[in-house]
């Protein structure tokens, strides 16, 4: 009875593997690993919900403002680099280097953040 149990879990998390695998994605497929972009702006938002925090930067050029959604590592991640919940908050002036979306949308990879004041993450 044991051993049949054993090979039913097996079985069922063999099952589980390619949905898994499929779930992520590779960077280099949404972002181009080649180019980088550098905005700067002031932070709206923060999202520190799996599997990517998200960092929403509203950049102003001469004739309009526009929202980036910025990706970083996972929360456990960002952790482990030093951030907390509150390392930017809304209003904070930033300056991100990015990878930028494939798809010439306002979202990107943050690379590297730093406050104008200097602080970098």
């Amino acid at each position: 009875m044991r051993s049949e149990r054993a090979v039913l879990i097996a079985g069922i998390s063999l099952l589980l593997v390619p949905t898994m695998v499929l779930a992520h994605h590779a960077l280099q497929a949404q972002f181009d690993m080649k180019q980088t972009i550098t905005l700067t702006g002031a932070v709206t938002k923060m999202d520190w919900s799996n599997p990517h925090v998200r960092l929403y930067v509203e950049v102003r050029n001469q004739s309009k403002s526009v929202t980036w959604e910025l990706y970083l590592a996972s929360p456990n991640q960002q952790i482990l680099n030093g951030w907390k919940i509150d390392t930017y908050r809304p209003g904070d002036r930033v300056s991100v280097e990015a990878y930028p979306a494939r798809d010439g949308s306002s979202v990107g990879f943050a690379k590297k953040v730093r406050a104008v004041s200097g602080r970098s993450f």
